[in-house]
């Protein structure tokens, strides 16, 4: 598989330098190497057991690297002076006692981390929980969960934000919510990285997207020049459409003919086709270049994200 890569334009706020895990026999991340600017929402992709969740453990120090190294402002987590007002993250939504309030919950949390009392209404009211801050955990619906773990998240003002899949269990009306509102930690200047499989909603979102398939990276780029590198289809009408079929084939491209003349070329530029109706002599009424998707090229990327 190729591997895409374009240097980052901001300051590195996480850098990971050929970091792997091994349990046993098991590979779970393989010499892996990206960075993540300040200031940018930046998407980390996968097929299940990619590797995602163990990555973002050795970032924050839960797991121990086989090799390699996961920096955050330059230091291991787990040297990092002010962590908590730092770094704010979010692994699992299932971390909370059920007899406790939401609101309770969060005191908790304050006090352990020494931060100021005050900053749980603050986070209950910018997740939208205040009304429900006073009800027990435990009849909490997963989107609740999902929003008092990034409340959690949010009690140091960090400046970066570790988000593993935290549209689990949203409506659609919260997954909108949290896309603005991680759109509006990056414009004010802090960072996000974010694990999720809701594609649709990454490609909405992020600035920067990192792809991994078995624990190794495949791609790290801008959104848009990510899915500009990789081809997407062309969709081509002329009056004899049909006959454009064997020449594409004969130079290895896909096509797909549709009714009323018209043809879908699959994995080719507009140009690549165009010569090819030339030297055919098909005559072309339309050509059109679609770009790739997100879903596009992870499907591409990763082998149709099949294990």
């Amino acid at each position: 598989m190729e591997e895409v890569a374009v240097s980052g334009r901001h300051e590195s706020v996480v850098a990971l330098s050929h970091l792997s895990k091994r349990f046993g026999r098991t590979v779970a991340v393989d010499d892996l190497s990206f960075e993540v600017g300040a200031g940018t929402v930046t998407g980390f992709l996968g097929p299940n057991g990619a590797g995602k969740t163990t990555t973002l453990r050795m970032l924050l120090g839960l797991v121990r690297p086989s090799s390699g190294t996961a920096l955050v402002f330059g230091e291991r987590y787990r040297d990092l002076p002010d962590a908590a007002s730092r770094v704010g993250a979010v692994l699992e939504a299932t971390d909370f006692h059920p007899g406790r309030t939401g609101r309770d919950h969060l005191v908790t949390l304050a006090l352990a981390a020494r931060l100021p009392a005050s900053r749980v209404d603050d986070v209950l009211d910018t997740v939208e929980l205040g009304e429900a801050s006073r009800r027990r955990v435990g009849g909490y619906s997963l989107g609740m969960r999902q929003r008092l773990g990034l409340a959690a998240a949010l009690l140091g003002d960090p400046e970066l934000l570790v988000l593993d899949e935290p549209a689990n269990g949203l409506d659609p009306e919260g997954v909108h919510w949290l896309r603005g509102f991680l759109r509006e930690l990056a414009d004010s200047g802090q960072t996000v990285l974010v694990s999720s499989h809701v594609l649709s909603e990454v490609a909405q979102t992020v600035d920067q997207v990192v792809i991994i398939d078995r624990g190794r990276l495949v791609a790290c780029s801008r959104l848009d020049e990510l899915t500009s590198h990789v081809a997407g289809s062309v969709r081509v009408r002329a009056a004899r459409a049909d006959r454009l079929l064997a020449p594409l084939a004969a130079a290895g491209i896909e096509a797909t003919l549709l009714e009323n003349d018209e043809l879908v070329v699959h994995g080719a530029s507009g140009d690549a086709v165009g010569e090819i109706a030339l030297r055919a002599r098909v005559a072309l009424r339309e050509l059109v270049p679609e770009s790739s998707s997100l879903e596009d090229v992870f499907l591409e990327l990763t082998d149709g994200g099949v294990r």
